[in-house]
């Protein structure tokens, strides 16, 4: 999952529980997904990094095995429109001002923003898949929750589409989105998901996040995957250890 300058806002929370405003895109691209900049240099940049090589809940992760639980059902009432769309060197990310709500139990969500890594980051008994999208909220504590939904080449999704139609082709300031992007148009039918303990997948690495990842992947157009990856042909972190986490599924 990607955002610096959030990261450094969410911080401050808890000292400002009304600011609603946070921006998620990249501050600066000091790093990067190769060379010496790379995942396997995060922790090593700034002091504020240092979670990525050190931490022990790290995202993403390989999906091996999965302790089946009652979790709490997925309730989504999100915005069905989002407010710009940007190319912030190292993603296309769609953010909102009021982006609805997801309820997960007694834990309520606000969607600040969603945005796009190919390959997909989380993998299942080391299986990738071509792309993701993560869904970031944020609850009134400051804590992060992220739908993660996987997207395979199959049928064309219109919002999909008119993502990879719309997006900035350079880096820069956020431009309104498309009306049509519909958040919604980007789950699948069943809301069954995977639950665990985890961490952005871009610096600071902080380890904030609930991760649900819907079981059921979404199907998308080979020509958009192969659009989208014009802009960002590797924007993934490799797969972290699971250390001593465990991952929980729905029933």
């Amino acid at each position: 999952m990607h955002r610096r300058r959030v990261l450094k806002a969410l911080a401050g929370l808890a000292l400002c529980p009304v600011c609603a405003n946070i921006g998620f895109a990249a501050e600066e691209a000091h790093w990067s997904y190769e060379g010496a900049h790379g995942p396997a240099h995060w922790g090593d940049l700034e002091p504020a990094d240092q979670t990525c090589s050190v931490g022990c809940r790290q995202s993403p992760i390989s999906i091996d095995s999965t302790i089946e639980a009652r979790l709490a059902t997925l309730e989504f009432a999100w915005a069905r429109q989002a407010n710009t769309i940007v190319n912030n060197g190292h993603t296309i990310q769609l953010n909102f001002d009021d982006g609805g709500t997801l309820t997960v139990g007694s834990n309520r969500y606000t969607l600040v923003q969603f945005h796009f890594h190919h390959p997909g980051e989380h993998r299942i008994d080391d299986k990738g898949f071509r792309m993701e999208a993560h869904f970031v909220h944020r609850n009134a504590a400051g804590s992060l929750g992220v739908i993660g939904v996987w997207m395979v080449a199959g049928k064309s999704n219109p919002v999909f589409a008119k993502v990879v139609a719309t997006m900035p082709p350079a880096e820069g300031p956020p431009v309104k989105a498309d009306p049509g992007i519909d958040p919604n148009g980007l789950l699948p039918a069943k809301f069954g998901y995977y639950l665990y303990s985890g961490s952005l997948t871009t610096p600071p690495c902080s380890e904030t996040v609930d991760w649900m990842l819907l079981t059921n992947p979404i199907e998308v157009a080979e020509t958009d995957i192969a659009a989208f990856a014009t802009l960002y042909p590797m924007n993934a972190r490799p797969v972290q250890k699971l250390d001593r986490r465990f991952v929980l599924r729905s029933s």
